[in-house]
């Protein structure tokens, strides 16, 4: 669904040099690791335990991604997926993404090319967006954003939406063309360390069209508003 922290050791790393062997290093290889969701929801039909996560692993302007989200209820895993991209540095706070995701579950599983952008927009805003092609002429498009208030040095509060469009249905998945579903959330989170942060709050969905259709048929609600409870990691 991706950020400042990862942005400013990014700068951090771009603007430091290592001594090593006495040789001067001033682009080394770094790894970073970060749960954005890692959360249990209150939702209708019961609870479900939902991840967002990310990774990386290279230099200053060029990186290997790796990307996963998925969702549980009831003991099974009814939504995942995995993207492994490689990012190059196109601006500061920019980068533009490339690579490969597979849909999991639901089954059958699909594959996707994809192509997208990753960074920092102006005001300090969050923005993740791709555009995914499948197989038998399948589109797909997505958008993230989020904001990050800090109310303390240790307390912030942080809305993030989320938007899912398809170039045509595929009712096997349950998705319908146009906008598919659109994700509406509120976290507000304490970070105990920097990098360890309990978090509470509410999460709105909402599909749409054919999608909304699809769901109404298989007896699942169009709609839903979620009380969240989880944590954020990153190291």
């Amino acid at each position: 669904m991706k950020k400042c922290a990862l942005f400013a050791l990014g700068g951090f790393v771009a603007s430091t040099t290592m001594v090593f062997a006495g040789e001067m290093i001033d682009d080394p290889l770094l790894t970073f690791v970060r749960t954005d969701q890692f959360e249990l929801r209150d939702a209708q039909g019961g609870d479900r335990f939902v991840w967002d996560a990310q990774a990386w692993v290279g230099y200053d302007l060029k990186k290997i991604w790796i990307k996963t989200e998925g969702e549980r209820a009831a003991g099974n895993t009814e939504e995942a997926e995995i993207q492994f991209l490689y990012s190059q540095s196109i601006a500061k706070y920019w980068d533009l993404q490339a690579g490969w995701r597979r849909d999991i579950r639901p089954e059958p599983n699909r594959d996707w090319a994809v192509f997208g952008v990753q960074g920092l927009a102006p005001y300090f805003f969050e923005v993740d967006a791709a555009l995914f092609v499948g197989t038998d002429g399948r589109t797909a498009a997505r958008l993230e954003a989020e904001y990050e208030f800090l109310i303390t040095q240790r307390l912030i509060l942080t809305p993030d939406i989320e938007f899912n469009l398809y170039g045509k249905d595929d009712p096997v998945i349950g998705v319908g063309s146009g906008l598919s579903d659109m994700e509406l959330g509120l976290r507000l989170r304490y970070e105990i360390r920097r990098e360890f942060a309990p978090y509470v709050g509410v999460n709105w969905i909402k599909k749409f069209g054919g999608t909304a259709d699809l769901a109404r048929v298989a007896g699942e609600p169009s709609e839903d508003l979620q009380w969240v409870a989880g944590i954020r990691v990153w190291f």
